[in-house]
């Protein structure tokens, strides 16, 4: 009878042990998302559900794949036909798919990945359609008319989507500080300045509200003209309209440096009428980082380059 009673004590304790390991590792397993839960994320063009942490994702946005490069996420491919900012290089090479360019995407590719999610901006809008029947698709591009607020939301839908939503806050933060000081430093001098786009040998003006507006909405420098429209291709303008305004500051992009042209934006910038300029006799005429303020901006990394540029400009 002892020998019955001890056997089946053992057995119990046995059966204890083995439930309670059960349930660790139950535990364990649904420690984090469950790579079947979803988050529905509200864009420009709607409201999609979206995988948590997909494992395969196509880009068409340079800034949201500068975002993921600095959250240290993967991608499955990106429009390589189209010119790829020098500091994301990497994204060129063979680990990464070719989908395409930014304005014709490549859907036998995509198809061919089999995408968790794909993501786009305002070049690929009109065709959302067919990027849907292949995959959830989401659309990050950055609203020039309400700049902060926009990449803050792109930022956050990243953040939900990849389970980073506590690194976004702390990038998010360093931003707005960042931004605080360059407004600071702004506002304390007097100085005005004028953005203007060379394309080979023409250059159009942007303002507030346009695509390189932020440097007046945003970071607080005063508009040499407060009468430019607001544009995406910006204000065609003369070199003569630069010197009838001349702007203590001058900010230059030069296109044809990231799309396939020369830069020569020296060249035909610094010509003998801009050489009564106050900006040209004061050097205070700035070339921009065009990988930032051209192809990429509405990044983690990007934004924050923007804003060292200029805080560089007022010194």
């Amino acid at each position: 009878m002892k020998k019955i009673l001890m056997v089946l004590a053992i057995s119990f304790i046995t059966l204890v042990i083995t439930a309670c390991g059960s349930t660790e590792d139950n535990e364990n397993t649904n420690t984090g998302s469950n790579s079947n839960d979803e988050v529905t994320i509200s864009h420009e063009l709607g409201e999609t559900d979206v995988l948590v942490n997909p494992k395969k994702v196509v880009v068409f946005d340079f800034g949201i794949l500068d975002t993921l490069d600095a959250l240290g996420l993967e991608v499955a491919g990106i429009p390589k036909s189209s010119t790829t900012p020098d500091y994301l290089e990497k994204y060129s090479g063979d680990d990464y798919e070719n989908v395409g360019s930014l304005k014709e995407p490549d859907f036998e590719k995509i198809a061919e990945i089999n995408p968790d999610l794909i993501i786009i901006s305002g070049r690929q809008a009109s065709l959302i359609d067919q990027f849907e029947e292949l995959a959830p698709t989401i659309h990050l591009g950055v609203d020039t008319t309400r700049y902060m607020e926009s990449f803050k939301e792109n930022m956050n839908a990243v953040g939900q989507i990849f389970d980073k939503q506590k690194e976004i806050d702390e990038e998010l933060a360093e931003i707005d500080t960042l931004i605080q000081e360059l407004n600071d430093k702004a506002s304390s001098t007097d100085k005005n300045a004028l953005i203007i786009l060379a394309n080979d040998d023409k250059i159009s003006a942007y303002g507030a509200n346009s695509r390189f507006g932020l440097i007046h909405d945003v970071f607080g420098v005063t508009p040499v003209d407060e009468g430019i429209e607001a544009s995406t291709h910006g204000m065609n303008v003369t070199f003569e309209y630069v010197k009838e305004n001349d702007p203590d500051l001058l900010y230059v992009i030069d296109r044809s440096a990231v799309v396939g042209g020369e830069s020569n934006a020296k060249q035909i910038v610094e010509n003998k009428l801009m050489e009564n300029t106050k900006a040209y006799q004061n050097d205070t005429i700035y070339y921009l980082n065009p990988d930032y303020w051209y192809l990429s901006g509405g990044g983690l990394i990007s934004v924050k380059e923007m804003i060292k540029e200029i805080d560089g400009t007022l010194n």
